[in-house]
């Protein structure tokens, strides 16, 4: 499978350019950072943890020249499970973001409360996945860069 054949199922074709990677890019730095605000809530800090994640997973497909399309559902399945294709992400990465996913639905609609074990693994992948980003978009797409 690649993104392509995903093009009018789940994902949408863009145009990239640099200055709209560069505002996704800063966004996500921007949650990242928030995540690790020891004096928010662990279910605020998972939250914006997940939201950089998602985010820097829009800009790996961005990147490609693709967007989930958001009016169908499971477009954050799609963008998580897309990693591998668009970024050359390690499947078991993938597992681990597609577990915080599934925590974030538990979180958000049974109102499970989130411990601080799983606060801390949404933020050190969500840290691991801009650095995997970063280097990606340097060797595969500096014109983004």
């Amino acid at each position: 499978m690649t993104l392509q054949n995903l093009l009018g199922i789940s994902l949408d074709a863009v145009a990239p350019e640099r200055a709209q990677t560069a505002k996704m890019l800063a966004a996500a730095e921007r949650n990242l950072a928030d995540a690790r605000l020891a004096g928010l809530s662990a279910e605020t800090r998972f939250d914006v943890g997940y939201k950089a994640i998602m985010q820097l997973a829009m800009l790996a497909l961005y990147a490609n020249g693709y967007r989930t399309l958001t009016s169908r559902p499971g477009h954050h399945q799609t963008a998580i499970r897309s990693l591998t294709l668009a970024v050359a992400l390690a499947p078991e990465q993938v597992r681990v973001l597609d577990a915080l996913r599934k925590q974030r639905n538990q979180s958000d609609y049974s109102g499970d409360l989130v411990p601080e074990s799983t606060v801390n693994e949404c933020v050190a992948s969500a840290t691991a996945l801009l650095a995997h980003m970063r280097t990606w978009l340097q060797s595969n797409k500096p014109e983004l860069a």
